[in-house]
C-alpha cells in the first residue's frame, strides 16, 4: 500500500508517517499543490496511492481546493469509483463549512479530528479495508 500523507505541520507529518509506516510506503507533502502534483505522478507512473491523509487549511493550494483536483484527476486517468484513493481528512475543525465541503463536495472518504491518535487511524484503515485486524 501507498499513502500519500499531506499536511504543513511537520509534527502532524511526522506522526502519521510513523503509524503507516508498517503498513505502507509513505511520502509527504507540505501543501496541496505539491499533493496534487505527488498523486498525478504516482498516477503517471502507475503506482497509485491507497490512502491519502489531508490536511484542510494548508498554505499555496488548501485541502479541499487540492482533494477535487485529485479527484479530478482520478477521473481524467478513467480511475472508477471502486478503485479511488482512500482519502481521510484530518484537521481540527469541526463542524466548519470547509470540512463539509471536504467530505461531500471533494469525495473524501472519512473525517479524522486532530489530534489524531495511532488508535483512531488504525481503527480507520480496518474500517476502510485497508488493513486487518491481524495486521495491527
Amino acid at each position: 500500500m501507498r499513502a500519500l500523507i499531506v499536511d504543513d505541520d511537520f509534527y502532524s507529518r511526522s506522526f502519521l508517517e510513523y503509524i503507516m509506516h508498517p503498513y505502507a510506503f509513505c511520502d509527504v507533502a507540505v501543501n496541496g499543490e505539491e499533493a496534487v502534483m505527488a498523486f498525478q505522478k504516482a498516477l503517471e507512473e502507475k503506482r497509485p496511492f491507497s490512502i491519502v491523509f489531508m490536511d484542510l487549511l494548508m498554505p499555496v493550494i488548501d485541502g479541499p481546493k487540492a482533494l477535487r483536483e485529485i479527484r479530478e484527476i482520478e477521473r481524467d486517468f478513467g480511475v472508477d469509483k471502486a478503485s479511488q484513493a482512500r482519502v481521510i481528512i484530518t484537521s481540527v475543525l469541526e463542524d466548519a463549512e470547509d470540512t463539509h465541503n471536504a467530505m461531500y463536495l471533494g469525495e473524501a472518504t472519512s473525517f479524522l479530528q486532530k489530534p489524531v491518535d495511532e488508535k483512531s487511524v488504525l481503527s480507520e484503515l480496518r474500517r476502510l479495508g485497508l488493513v486487518t485486524a491481524e495486521e495491527v
